[in-house]
């Protein structure tokens, strides 16, 4: 059986690749794919996560045997095939390529080929360029400006940064109705 992996990132519009790689090859065989199809280097840590329908992280697949826990599950790369964990279509998957900035790659299996075996996997399409592999710091504090507090601030336009003071928000203890909530412990 043949997974087919559509990957795209949050930082590049048109960047996207797709893996088809064995269900019975490793995260270790899809990290080094994925690797390639980037063009980025072996000398980062890297996770995948097994997410939810809504691109929770469930379940952490890790490069090295981190080993934090014994009550917990470990996964290692190496040693876990794609079939122990992935096994429906539209399964999602966070892969984590630069740990120092948290940034990843989103993926989804999007078709399982049944009745097809491969020995190694490969790069089906490969559109735009790969984001850059790591970013230092300074260029991620250069790049990140100051946020912007207009009227549409959170998604709401009725939002007034007017409505903070100094101490935080302006609330009339005289208004609260509640005779059980202690007044003077303000």
């Amino acid at each position: 059986m043949v997974y087919r992996f559509t990957i795209i990132s949050d930082e590049v519009d048109d960047f996207v690749r797709e893996i088809q790689i064995d269900s019975e090859a490793t995260f270790q065989d899809l990290h080094e794919a994925i690797l390639k199809s980037v063009d980025y280097s072996n000398d980062q840590m890297t996770s995948f996560f097994i997410c939810d329908e809504d691109w929770e992280k469930e379940k952490e697949i890790t490069l090295e045997d981190m080993d934090n826990n014994s009550e917990e599950d470990s996964w290692v790369m190496k040693d876990t095939l794609l079939s122990d964990l992935i096994e429906d279509e539209k399964q999602k998957l966070i892969y984590v390529f630069d740990y120092m900035t948290e940034r990843s790659f989103f993926i989804e299996l999007s078709e399982i080929i049944t009745g097809k075996d491969l020995d190694k996997a490969i790069c089906s399409k490969k559109s735009g360029i790969a984001p850059k592999q790591v970013i230092d710091f300074e260029d991620m504090t250069a790049t990140n400006t100051t946020i912007d507090l207009d009227e549409n601030f959170y998604g709401d336009e009725t939002f007034d940064t007017e409505d903070f003071d100094t101490e935080g928000f302006d609330i009339d203890i005289n208004s609260i109705a509640d005779d059980s909530f202690d007044k003077g412990s303000f």
